[in-house]
């Protein structure tokens, strides 16, 4: 049958441990029933890439063998197995990088983000490490693919991922509609979480970060004030807090920002141990602290507002880098006071 047939190798950036990045040749298998072929197009350099090149892991997952990188990817359908009738050859697709197992308690009770047994493009949790999407070709389950809604081209949709983990950390905080929000931290995801917010009809958000670049994308992407806390003082309390950066020291301000009786929602990811915080403020004010991981059914919520909001990708993409520049792609990632999102063309 016709685009039945797959290269037998392709090109991928993987890494070996901390700080070693190679542009590779990988085997690319055969097709298999529910499967796809995919090439493709644009990649985004997400915080945990930059964790396993800087620090050789991420959180609790360590590198133990070498890994393709990348998980927020957008594509080309290039081949379809022969039971496929949902996509053709050709079609632009975004790709869900979570393979829940089906079967854990977590999937059975419909929880099937915080999955026990989760396969995630570019995560070395579990071994074998599950490869990611940083190469030029690289078989999908159908299961994983979203078609592309009409507006919406491959390079904005590769945002669908990390808008995804946005939503999804603003669905943990309830009603936010005309609600007075502070988004503490204003890289990428914070940045996601405050477009996400103006979609959603909140009265006043107020983002905080170190770097006054971040804080100027901030206010592309809906932030009706900043605070730049290395130089400024903030002393408000919100209805809502998001702590977005994920740095310990800043959990003691996220809860005193909190007004009583409000929620705070932790999204950025703290380092493995033990994390020391003013525990009896939570309890004193009431305040309801919510952890959020991921994301569930929102990708293709992320994948509709983006086609009819393409200033929330616009205003956040501020490099992109072929895939063969992968070096400068990662430098650029690294320096918060000239970029926001990176991306690579695969």
């Amino acid at each position: 049958m016709p685009g039945l047939s797959a290269p037998q190798t392709t090109e991928a950036l993987v890494i070996h441990e901390k700080g070693d990045l190679r542009l590779e040749t990988v085997a690319v298998p055969p097709l298999k029933a529910g499967q796809v072929l995919i090439r493709p197009a644009w990649g985004g350099i997400c915080g945990s890439d930059m964790h396993y090149f800087l620090h050789g892991g991420a959180g609790a997952s360590v590198l133990r063998e070498p890994m393709i990188l990348g998980h927020e990817v957008s594509g080309i359908v290039e081949a379809v197995s022969p039971d496929e009738t949902r996509f053709r050859i050709g079609d632009a697709v975004a790709i869900h990088p979570a393979r829940p197992c089906g079967h854990c308690p977590e999937c059975e009770r419909g929880a099937k983000h915080l999955c026990r047994n989760m396969r995630f493009f570019g995560s070395a949790a579990f071994l074998p490490h599950t490869n990611g999407g940083f190469r030029r070709e690289m078989v999908v389950e159908t299961s994983q693919l979203y078609p592309l809604p009409s507006g919406l081209d491959v390079k904005r949709a590769s945002l669908a991922e990390p808008f995804s983990v946005a939503l999804h950390a603003i669905s943990r905080a309830g009603d936010v509609k005309d609600k007075r929000i502070l988004v503490q931290g204003a890289g990428p995801i914070g940045a996601l979480i405050i477009a996400g917010l103006k979609v959603a009809g909140a009265a006043e958000i107020v983002a905080t970060d170190l770097q006054d670049f971040a804080l100027d994308i901030a206010v592309k992407l809906g932030a009706t004030a900043t605070v730049n806390t290395g130089r400024d003082s903030h002393d408000r309390e919100y209805e809502i807090v998001f702590e977005a950066t994920g740095v310990i020291p800043a959990l003691p301000t996220a809860i005193a920002r909190t007004q009583k009786g409000g929620i705070l929602v932790q999204v950025g990811i703290f380092p493995p141990g033990d994390v020391p915080a003013p525990l009896g403020q939570i309890i004193a004010r009431e305040i309801d602290y919510r952890g959020t991981f991921r994301f569930d059914e929102e990708f293709a919520e992320a994948l509709k507002i983006l086609a009819d909001n393409p200033w929330i990708a616009d205003g956040l993409i501020t490099h992109s880098f072929p895939l063969a520049q992968y070096k400068d792609a990662f430098d650029a990632s690294l320096d918060r006071k000239s970029s926001s999102k990176v991306l690579l063309e695969l």
